[in-house]
């Protein structure tokens, strides 16, 4: 046997141990055993450099230092999910899923949902390439180093699966384990940890490997992503995945119906306090792919799936004040001040009030015993007051009339939830908020600039605006608090990287009032430059696409305030995209504008998402669901005959892909 051979062979069999002890709870060799096997691996592996493998059972010791995690553009995107709270909530879910898909013949698929840090891994050719945090969806960060040492996770996958492909899961850390660590530190003097969540995340941003390696964290996987139709459905690429080397929960059970769905949901809520790690609900996916792919997602999260979330827990606290946050908008947002209370690992002190009505609707006022509870048990709120427990002397709760930071008299107008500071220029939170937005991640995303940043240089006079961000000099950085020359360099740097943004980005990242993300694309989409929106008249707003009165209004007054128009003439001098670039027209025809395609079927020259786009980027609008304002429905293989039943009692004309094709290239 050569060294070559010696080595993978004590790889194969370190790895198959891992597997056992890891992912079955099946261990097949003593600790002692293993670190025997280990050492001999690594002696080898240090003679014969020529031999490393960066994915080899040596590796997961850790060690690599990571003082910057790089943020990483996910290559599929990581939706949230919808939550429901009752059986209601999932009829509702299902009646609009099988009209979509014309069809009641649905299966789900119910998953506990696991409460740790989501995480996308990515294999090409049987071997772990990356690991990325979820961050906000589209991007996030690369933690591979950290990833690397938990060891549930196959680095060679012992089997054929898929070429390439992306696996998607949970990092958790077991109860036990939380326990322990606990211990330790306590025995050692220093704080507890809160709860198992928070420490598991936490973990994945250590500097050290090492220390990540020593931590007892594990990996749940949920989701299988790739290109390749060799599985037909979820259960299927899951039940493959486990077979691979994942460890995919026993628990993924099977329904055919929302009732059995339920019996799922009940049989767990009591049942989940007996496993291992924590869990704040149930998953429900529909289980055929093809079906996935019809429905598609909405902005935020998937049309096929949705989550259930068990009772929240709840515990009784006094409230000691009232206060009032400003946000970037200038929405005054109310926040009660509590008594410090222990709420799911966590000690709970603040809690939103949302607005005036909904502290009407409480009638809640000072010193009163209220109960907090954790919506989706992450963000606390106040669901009700102990009026039996309301002090003699308590006075109603008079909501404020003036701004806190400015003093600027509020307003609120007629259909407006909140109240309003106006004094948006002027105003401290509303300057630094405006700011803090334009550099987000989904915004110019800048890198070296972060929230607490910003506020120290607007506090030093050195910007006001987004726009100041491009006068400044490295000189005149250096000298803040805590910023070094490397810090500054990085910050110019990001500054200067944000002129690339697409126009598109940059509309979301102006801030004007209800112009979000999706809005910003069609927008842009449609107007094509800052100049066409900001001249566009009422009229020719709300003609775009989901335009409504509120979103054009906006922008008219947006458009109309002298300032903002020097603004947007400042980051026009500094290079900023405000128009859509010439590559991207290109690209674009108004071939099929006014017309409504609905996308049915499997495809092969395309897949669905380009063939949407292609539609979108020929002016065309894509729709979800057959109606009578469809014009074409593109049918690709296994269409479902309920949809080619309605398409036909409607007279709706169906295409080919091919046909599709030959359509645009006229």
């Amino acid at each position: 046997m050569t060294i070559q051979q010696k080595i993978e062979q004590l790889r194969e069999e370190l790895n198959q141990h891992t597997y056992n002890y890891y992912v079955l709870d099946n261990a097949t060799i003593s600790d002692f055993d293993f670190d025997i096997i280990l050492k001999e691996l690594e002696k080898l592996e240090e003679a014969h450099p020529e031999f490393f493998d960066s994915n080899s059972p040596t590796q997961r010791v850790g060690g690599e230092i990571t003082k910057n995690f790089t943020t990483v553009t996910h290559q599929n995107r990581m939706y949230s999910l919808s939550n429901s709270y009752s059986k209601e909530d999932l009829f509702d879910w299902e009646k609009r899923i099988q009209k979509m898909l014309g069809t009641t013949d649905i299966e789900y698929t119910c998953e506990l949902k696991f409460d740790g840090a989501s995480i996308n891994l990515t294999y090409e050719n049987n071997q772990f390439v990356k690991a990325v945090t979820r961050g906000d969806g589209f991007q996030g960060d690369d933690v591979t180093a950290n990833i690397k040492t938990i060891r549930s996770i196959p680095l060679s996958l012992k089997l054929d699966f898929v070429r390439d492909f992306e696996i998607r899961g949970e990092i958790i850390l077991p109860l036990d384990g939380f326990k322990r660590m606990n211990k330790q530190r306590l025995e050692e003097g220093e704080e507890e940890y809160k709860n198992p969540r928070n420490t598991a995340s936490g973990s994945l941003k250590l500097q050290d490997s090492a220390e990540v390696a020593k931590r007892p964290l594990d990996c749940l996987l949920y989701q299988v992503v790739t290109s390749e139709r060799k599985y037909k459905t979820h259960f299927e690429s899951l039940e493959n995945a486990r077979k691979v080397g994942f460890k995919v929960p026993k628990t993924i059970t099977l329904a055919n119906s929302i009732e059995q769905v339920f019996d799922f949901v009940n049989e767990w809520d009591s049942k989940r306090h007996e496993l291992p790690y924590e869990t704040d609900g149930v998953v429900i996916k529909v289980n055929n792919l093809q079906q996935q792919e019809e429905l598609g997602y909405t902005a935020k999260s998937p049309r096929w799936a949705i989550a259930y979330k068990y009772k929240a827990a709840q515990v009784a606290t006094v409230l000691r004040e009232i206060t009032y946050q400003v946000g970037r908008t200038g929405a005054i947002t109310p926040v009660a001040n509590l008594e410090p209370v222990q709420l799911a690992g966590t000690i709970v002190k603040r809690a939103s009030l949302h607005n005036a009505d909904q502290i009407e609707k409480l009638n809640i006022r000072i010193g009163d015993t209220v109960y907090v509870e954790k919506g989706g048990e992450i963000i606390p709120k106040i669901i009700a007051v102990n009026f039996i427990k309301r002090p003699d002397k308590s006075e109603p709760t008079i909501y404020a009339t003036h701004c806190p930071e400015c003093n600027t008299e509020l307003i609120r107008t007629e259909g407006d939830a909140k109240h309003y500071c106006p004094n948006e220029f002027e105003c401290a939170p509303q300057i630094t908020g405006r700011i803090q937005h334009y550099i987000s991640r989904k915004a110019m995303d800048i890198d070296g600039l972060g929230g607490e940043t910003v506020d120290l240089l607007r506090k030093e006079g050195l910007i006001q605006n987004y726009a100041d961000l491009y006068n400044l000099k490295i000189e005149q950085i250096i000298p803040l608090e805590r910023m070094a020359e490397k810090s500054a360099e990085n910050m110019i740097v990001g500054i200067e990287k944000s002129k690339e943004i697409p126009f598109e980005k940059v509309l979301f990242a102006l801030g004007i009032r209800f112009v979000g993300e999706t809005v910003s694309k069609k927008l842009a989409k449609h107007f094509k430059s800052i100049d066409a929106l900001m001249t566009a008249t009422f009229e020719a707003l709300i003609n775009v696409d989901e335009i409504g009165d509120r979103i054009a209004q906006s922008i008219i007054d947006f458009s109309s305030d002298m300032r903002n128009i020097q603004l947007i003439n400042r980051l026009k001098a500094a290079g900023i995209q405000l128009e859509v670039s010439l590559e991207n027209l290109e690209n674009q025809t108004e071939l099929l504008k006014g017309e409504v395609f609905v996308v049915s079927g499997v495809f092969y020259q395309l897949t669905r998402n380009e063939l949407k786009k292609t539609i979108e980027d020929n002016g065309g609008k894509v729709s979800s669901s057959i109606s009578k304002k469809t014009s074409f429905i593109v049918a690709g293989d296994n269409m479902g005959p309920s949809k080619l039943t309605k398409a036909q009692d409607l007279g709706i004309e169906i295409i080919s892909e091919q046909d599709f094709l030959n359509k645009i290239s006229l």
